[in-house]
């Protein structure tokens, strides 16, 4: 940042301010006018290859900076839930989970892993280079297990996540019809770490709309080790 302002914002205006006098150069007419008072078209050289390179120059200037906002929505991901775990007994743990602007909610899982799933809109290219971000809204937070056999016979738990803060999709896609051509896709997206007691995560979402979580603090990555992950 430069003096509170994003560097692609600097060589944006660097591309503006070279580009329209390369473009005035490259295109303006000049010289003698005619009988009406006309300016005549004359191809001067130096004048035109002098703009010609200002305009490259400001095309790829303007190439740049829309690389860096690429750039930099590709690691701007959103804090979307934190998660903390302790077990109550063999298999059984609190979770207490909340969102970004909101309490606390406590559920019991079962198993020995936790996921969490959300459900995601994301936009069509003229919508993301406006700025447009994914939008989602968390559905569930369940428990499961490892082992694939012990899932299909073992205690099961899942929570719906209805009451946390978050769009309503199905309502959104109603008020705002036009809204929906720039939808490039609507899809699920899920994450699940381990169970353990005192564990502590951060769930994230990415720009393109997938969910990935990171352990929160250094007991949780030795932790994760210590588990193989």
């Amino acid at each position: 940042m430069i003096n509170g302002i994003a560097p692609f914002v600097w060589i944006l205006l660097g591309a503006i301010v070279v580009l329209l006098p390369g473009i005035v150069m490259l295109l303006g007419r000049g010289g003698p006018r005619d009988e009406r008072g006309r300016k005549i078209f004359q191809f001067r050289p130096v004048r035109r290859l002098f703009g010609l390179m200002l305009v490259l120059l400001g095309g790829v200037s303007g190439l740049l900076a829309l690389s860096l906002v690429q750039f930099f929505r590709l690691t701007a991901d959103e804090s979307v839930a934190r998660i903390e775990i302790r077990q109550l007994a063999e298999g059984q743990f609190q979770v207490d989970a909340s969102a970004p602007g909101s309490g606390t909610r406590q559920y019991v899982l079962y198993g020995d892993q936790w996921q969490i799933d959300a459900r995601v809109v994301r936009w069509k290219v003229p919508a993301l280079m406006a700025g447009a971000p994914p939008l989602y809204r968390l559905e569930r937070l369940s428990g499961r297990y490892s082992d694939a056999a012990r899932e299909a016979t073992a205690t099961r738990s899942v929570h719906a996540l209805d009451d946390w803060p978050a769009p309503d999709l199905a309502s959104l896609k109603k008020n705002f019809p036009n809204w929906f051509p720039f939808v490039d896709v609507q899809f699920g997206s899920g994450a699940y770490m381990p169970l353990f007691d005192g564990a502590r995560y951060q769930v994230y979402m990415d720009p393109r709309g997938a969910l990935f979580v990171r352990p929160d603090g250094e007991a949780t990555a030795e932790g994760l080790k210590r588990l193989g992950w």
